[in-house]
């Protein structure tokens, strides 16, 4: 019971700085201004990890790298403290590759709540600078959905469709977590 807990508050908090970490990734990938409560939260949470990393790891292109490293850092010390809760279960040699599919699962995850309260906030026509923020993000993840799929009766399906790929994307991982890690 003592391990469920630890690695469910572990996973909260990998989920919440590593999640941090890889939407401050896109964000400056998309250039999405930081100027925005969105900004100004992903700072707070990632500056701490990602300004001294980026001393030592320079961005490539319009990938912030550092933002990248940070994330996989939080998800192997998250690894490293459940190995550290019952040594001998997984190899130690494993922890970069289990950390490496809790990145990709991160991802997913994140792309879809992403998704989600995009869709959500498409429903109330608010007009908070949330809004702004969640649909250029969004939009270049929709739109190779909304050039195949029509509107029906006034109804963009193209954020259902993105969840329906991210929850196959999400179970293809799941097998091949296991896969790789039973071999």
């Amino acid at each position: 019971m003592l391990f469920q807990i630890t690695s469910f508050l572990l996973d909260i908090a990998a989920g919440l700085f590593g999640g941090a970490c890889l939407l401050r990734m896109y964000m400056q990938y998309q250039r999405v201004p930081f100027g925005n409560p969105v900004g100004r939260f992903v700072f707070a949470l990632t500056d701490w990890l990602v300004l001294p990393l980026r001393k030592v790891i320079p961005s490539r292109g319009r990938v912030d790298a550092a933002s990248l490293v940070g994330a996989f850092l939080i998800e192997l010390v998250q690894f490293a403290l459940l190995w550290l809760l019952l040594p001998g279960v997984t190899p130690l040699t494993v922890l970069p590759l289990l950390a490496l599919f809790g990145l990709v699962r991160l991802v997913i995850s994140g792309l879809t709540g992403l998704v989600i309260v995009y869709a959500i906030l498409s429903w109330v026509q608010s007009d908070s600078p949330l809004v702004d923020v969640i649909d250029r993000l969004c939009a270049p993840l929709l739109r190779p959905f909304r050039k195949r799929i029509p509107l029906v009766g006034g109804i963009d399906l193209s954020p259902l469709a993105l969840l329906v790929l991210l929850q196959i994307a999400a179970i293809v991982l799941g097998y091949l977590q296991a896969a790789v890690l039973l071999h």
